[in-house]
Parts: structure tokens; sequence; C-alpha cells
């Protein structure tokens, strides 16, 4: 798994790369929360994630109250296919501002 930053604008891009599975759950987690900035609003960018497991999705979970914590609005682009029904069955996407692009995820974070 790895974390890269970038801006768009006043939005702050964290891309997710590889698989998001209990191997790489701490790692992901450490690294997002290294690059989850004080103020602003965040973008999750997963467009290249292969797999996301429960572990995974708890690691979003997790970026998502820290994000709360420090009033960051945060939202999701590129959700995979197999992670969004899960996400959805359960709940979990309810939690987020979803998107299909990092652009439409920029311009939901911007409203």
């Amino acid at each position: 798994m790895h974390v890269e930053k970038y801006m768009r604008g006043a939005v702050t891009v964290l891309v997710l790369k590889g698989e998001l599975d209990s191997v790489t759950a701490a790692e992901a987690h450490t690294g997002l929360m290294d690059l989850l900035p004080v103020g602003g609003r965040v973008l999750l960018d997963l467009s290249e994630v292969s797999y996301i497991s429960s572990a995974g999705l708890r690691v979003l979970l997790l970026v998502y109250r820290e994000a709360r914590h420090k009033d960051v609005p945060l939202a999701l682009a590129g959700v995979p296919a197999e992670a969004r029904v899960v996400m959805s069955a359960t709940g979990f996407l309810d939690a987020f501002v979803v998107a299909d692009t990092v652009a439409e995820g920029v311009e939901a974070l911007g409203r």
C-alpha cells in the first residue's frame, strides 16, 4: 500500500495505491494520519485500490473519525465497485460524500 498527497486547489487529495487489507492496514493508517491536514478539505482517491478488506474499511472509518475530530470535511472518490457494494450494504457509505472521480469529489467538497 502506498499513499501519495497532492493539492487540487484548496483540497488535499490523498491517493491510495494497492491492496488495503490486514497486511497493509497499519501502514496505510499511519500514512493517512501523517498526511491528514489540520484544516482544509480532504479527498481520499481510491481509484487505484485493487482490493479493500474489512481491515481496510476500518482504516477508512478511523480516518473519517480523525478528520471529523479535526473538523476537516472528507470525501471519497473512485471507490472500487466491489467495495462500494459492501460499504453501501453496511451503511458505511452514508458517512461519506462519495464521488466517481477526483474532479467530482473536489467539486462536492467545495459546496
